[in-house]
């Protein structure tokens, strides 16, 4: 996971941009003008998020006190002084503070101040092998590296070559015993490791259950005595790209799901031991789950069969790295970043663009999250182009990629979340190809620019309210005009998108028109522009008032509803509410009679 870099002051801002570049992490701002620290911090942590702050380590300290619990559980937290000469990893110093502290420091000029013994001794700790090995228990490292801190050494036996580059004394009579291997076992005073060697290839039927497909796995890996910590992945045709049970049991053994095409999979024929007819008519490949385990290597379990399952298990003589074997199934993530500035985003956001390796948006909507970019590939688009947009975005999840759709505000409410789906579900000509279909996608709500518009301006949205948008170019203007006057007779507060256009101005008239035929003139109205950006207006009018001559295609339009009532403060802003009837409710709990909500 990409860190999050911490800063507090003006003055350590440059190092925070320095050390994201050389992280790949996003620099997060806090204090007067930015994020607030107690509620940011802890949550980040409870996240797993490693921490690195431009700022003293008592700061952080103080910050995650509360938060502290198991440290075989946290994330990384370093603090690094402003002349950036000092980097101090706090926490997690065995689960990447040490070696990241390392390298700043390194890259930095800096010191890193390592407290831990044996990381002031050896460049790995033993309980945090390099990916492609996993410590079978962790319990067993600790006894483990007192003795070599005090002259023992390493007895290995297996391919584990990180240990000697770390700095590890071998020898053939060492008192510690390392053992590399994929079995299940355990040794006396030392320690075992799982190579990441093993791939498991699954072909099921749809919509079978998970548990059926974990139990053959399992089965499979028993058969040969093999351990679930030495599986590298999960692998597939990549016709299951969507099927949940696949996705379920990678998660599950904590491997990636990867995919292979007929094409891929039928370079293994001549390999396979258990071909099958019925498959290479139904799939046009012979093999799927033999086929995928054989671009491991070599079978080690041949095809397995359950009811609805088949399994085989293949090996490779080398740890697996999953991002060479296959594809991914790919991601969208439909992402509403709010009105545009920093603090109206949603932390669900913020992980999907940071988790995306490519960003797909209206140039403007990228450009207002720059600030998060941390080497995503941006793919801009002109204003009009919505659907060579979403269309874009769909094709490179379906070759594999994670891909954030940025929209503004909330995706889902005049933007880009509906085109998604419905080219998802479209045939014919506009059909997305196979793999773009069966990408996973997930939506990520935003502030909308009317909830931005009547937070700014009081609450007009406090009763039932609609939204309505008067762009013509989708919705023909007879439709629009039927539900403003729907909208104007149920006295609904009704928030007016796309209001005004250079071609159409005869709309948001009409609408004016329509509502006073159903309001008061004193209705209150309030107008927002370029919410969430520093040219940012918000006022409060009446409808008798309202001009709609002043509006443009970056204003939103609220109309209040009967009720709605605007009043002036103290301070002289002039803010407007609808009640939702709380006085009733005081005056019948007054008299005994209240009533349920």
């Amino acid at each position: 996971m990409k860190p999050a870099i911490i800063t507090f002051a003006a003055n350590g801002a440059e190092l925070a941009q320095s050390v994201a570049a050389l992280t790949g992490g996003i620099v997060r701002r806090c204090g007067f003008d930015g994020e607030n620290a107690r509620a940011l911090l802890p949550r980040l942590f409870a996240e797993k998020v490693p921490l690195i702050g431009i700022c003293a380590a008592g700061i952080l300290i103080r910050l995650l006190a509360s938060s502290l619990s198991d440290k075989e559980d946290e994330p990384p937290v370093l603090a690094v002084s402003q002349d950036g000469k000092s980097v101090v990893p706090l926490l997690g110093g065995h689960h990447g503070a040490n070696r990241l502290a390392r390298q700043l420091a390194e890259a930095l000029g800096g010191h890193a101040a390592l407290t831990t013994a044996s990381d002031l001794k050896f460049a790995i700790g033993l309980d945090e092998p390099p990916p492609g090995w996993v410590l079978s228990s962790t319990a067993d490292a600790r006894p483990a590296m007192l003795a070599l801190l005090v002259g023992a050494r390493i007895a290995l036996e297996g391919h584990a070559p990180w240990l000697a580059e770390a700095g590890y004394p071998l020898s053939s009579m060492g008192a510690v015993k390392v053992l590399v291997t994929e079995q299940q076992l355990k040794v006396d005073r030392g320690l075992v490791y799982h190579p990441r060697t093993l791939v498991a290839g699954v072909g099921c039927e749809r919509g079978v259950d998970v548990e059926e497909v974990i139990e053959l796995i399992d089965f499979g890996l028993r058969s040969e005595n093999l351990s679930p910590q030495s599986l590298a992945a999960i692998a597939t045709i990549d016709l299951k790209a969507d099927e949940p049970a696949l996705h379920q049991a990678a998660a599950h053994y904590g491997v990636p799901l990867r995919l292979f095409t007929v094409a891929e999979l039928n370079q293994e024929r001549y390999r396979l031991t258990r071909p099958s007819a019925i498959v290479e008519a139904e799939v046009g490949t012979p093999s799927v789950a033999e086929a995928s385990a054989l671009k491991a290597g070599a079978l080690i379990v041949p095809k397995l069969k359950s009811e609805r399952v088949t399994c085989a298990i293949g090996h490779a003589l080398r740890s697996i790295d999953p991002e060479a074997l296959g594809r991914s199934p790919g991601r969208l993530h439909i992402v509403g970043i709010g009105p545009g500035e920093p603090l109206s985003r949603t932390a669900s956001a913020i992980r999907a663009l940071d988790a995306s390796s490519d960003w797909v948006g209206y140039g403007l909507y990228l450009d207002l999250v720059a600030d998060l970019r941390s080497g995503q590939e941006e793919h801009r688009f002109d204003l009009g182009d919505e659907e060579p947009r979403a269309r874009h975005a769909l094709e490179l999840a379906g070759q594999g990629k994670t891909v954030s759709l940025v929209c503004s505000g909330d995706a889902q409410i005049y933007a880009m979340a509906a085109l998604v789906y419905e080219l998802l579900d479209v045939t014919g000509e506009r059909a997305l190809s196979d793999a773009a279909r069966r990408v996973g996608v997930a939506s990520h709500p935003g502030i909308s620019a009317f909830q931005a518009a009547s937070a700014a301006a009081g609450a007009l949205i406090g009763h039932d309210f609609c939204c309505i948008s008067l762009s013509d170019l989708l919705t023909p203007r007879l439709d629009i005009v039927r539900r403003l006057e729907g909208a104007a007779k149920a006295d609904f507060v009704t928030a007016l998108y796309n209001p005004r256009s250079q071609r159409r101005t005869d709309l948001i008239e009409a609408a004016k028109t329509l509502f006073l035929a159903h309001r008061p003139g004193d209705t209150p109205v309030i107008i927002g522009r370029s919410l969430g950006r520093p040219e940012e207006k918000v006022r409060v009018t009446t409808l008798a008032a309202f001009d709609p001559s002043e509006v443009d295609m970056r204003t939103i339009v609220l109309i209040g509803a009967s009720t709605s009532k605007a009043f002036t403060r103290g301070d002289g802003k002039t803010v407007a509410f609808t009640p939702r009837g709380y006085e009733k409710k005081a005056a019948s709990a007054a008299t005994g009679e209240a009533d349920e909500q």
